[in-house]
């Protein structure tokens, strides 16, 4: 789960990170009143959106009066903010953060991320702060300093005092230094993140260091126990699809295809979707229905990828070993009685009760496309998006015509 910049910096404050004063607003006139309670001569206005390279995208404005303040909120809510990591749809801004102005010496870049390689928690930090890690990586990759955590025993003070000197931080910034990577370790380990991010960390000219931007996700897995992280969910900054699947339980990961897959298990849902581009389709999205395939779950899956309005067909593979394909082909059946079926569907069932499954669905009086194999399935469902697109088509000419 991703969280807003304003979001990580109040986190990450609570774990003794320096941070600009500032403020969330809502309107115009809110971000003018930010301006004003935060004092001083110069401030910016960032657009809160999930995304990186915002400031690239025109998503965060420096300010040296209130006027301005007013105009760049008044410019960025409500617009689509299109970034590369957004993709060409964008997110829409709906809050803005207002903070105090930093004059700056130096950027830096730091961040901790989890190595599944090393399964330690590894610290990465750059002299180069104010790019993105893949452009550092690039460009400056001598620059780059690497740490890594031991997981027995945790960060110590040692480590963070020589990622402070390989940062080149001044003898008396040292100790700011070390108590602001220690913290960003506590917040990572203790809140159960898996990414946190400060580009740039900021010496100003004062010599103080300060986190002027900061990003952190969350394990979903973990938010049973961190209900004070649940409630940082931003819905609107998510795909409508993947939101709607992951509030039922579902693992979806929304494509821009035109075929809807339903799927048990992530491997075979990869290698499904690898032949359904094989056999001259595109995948509408990832859908792992996981190893308890009730009937219920099945009918909620249905209603899920159906919702998408871009799916043209529908291919449902299941392999059972937990599952049984009976109680699967029953959860089909459930969900062609509530969901209005207006595109075809291809069931390729195979492994525990498989016939049994497979008599339920002939029996069903319903209009399914069964397959065999994955290799048939794939082909079935790509013909049978192809031959509707053609149908569709072909209606609409005629319209035109008329």
């Amino acid at each position: 789960m991703d969280i807003h910049e304003y979001q990580a910096k109040e986190l990450l404050a609570n774990f003794g990170v320096p941070i600009p004063r500032g403020g969330l607003a809502y309107s115009p006139e809110q971000a003018a009143y930010r301006a004003r309670e935060i004092g001083g001569a110069g401030w910016v206005v960032k657009a809160q959106v999930h995304s990186g390279a915002r400031g690239k995208a025109g998503g965060i404005k420096f300010c040296t009066d209130e006027h301005q303040v007013w105009d760049a909120a008044d410019s960025l809510l409500g617009r689509r903010l299109v970034t590369h990591q957004t993709g060409p749809a964008g997110k829409v801004v709906y809050r803005l953060y207002v903070e105090a102005a930093t004059n700056v010496e130096t950027e830096l870049y730091l961040g901790f991320v989890l190595d599944r390689d090393t399964e330690r928690v590894m610290v990465v930090a750059s002299r180069a702060g104010g790019m993105e890690i893949e452009e550092i990586s690039r460009e400056r990759p001598e620059s780059i300093v690497r740490v890594s955590v031991e997981p027995a025993v945790g960060m110590q003070a040692f480590q963070a005092r020589e990622i402070a000197f390989a940062l080149g931080l001044e003898s008396t910034q040292v100790a700011q230094g070390v108590k602001t990577i220690l913290g960003c370790y506590r917040a990572f380990r203790d809140l159960d993140a898996t990414m946190v991010e400060i580009n740039p960390l900021a010496v100003a000219a004062d010599g103080s260091l300060v986190a002027l931007d900061a990003k952190m996700t969350f394990d979903d897995n973990a938010l049973f126990r961190r209900p004070e992280i649940s409630e940082l969910r931003d819905k609107s900054q998510e795909d409508a699809r993947e939101t709607r699947a992951t509030d039922r339980g579902l693992s979806y990961v929304g494509l821009d295809g035109a075929i809807g897959c339903i799927i048990n298990g992530a491997g075979l849902a990869m290698a499904t979707m690898d032949m359904i581009k094989h056999a001259g389709g595109e995948p509408a999205n990832f859908l792992d229905i996981g190893g308890g395939a009730t009937p219920e779950r099945v009918a909620k899956a249905f209603n899920v990828v159906l919702s998408d309005e871009r799916v043209e067909a529908l291919l449902v593979n299941i392999f059972a070993g937990i599952n049984r394909c009976d109680w699967v082909a029953s959860g089909i059946v459930q969900a062609l009685d509530k969901v209005e079926m207006s595109v075809p569907l291809v069931v390729r069932l195979a492994g525990t009760n498989v016939e049994e499954g497979r008599t339920i669905l002939e029996t069903s009086g319903r209009p399914i496309i069964a397959a065999a194999t994955l290799a048939e399935a794939a082909e079935k469902v790509v013909a049978a998006w192809r031959e509707g697109r053609t149908n569709r088509d072909t209606v609409r000419a005629k319209e035109q015509v008329a």
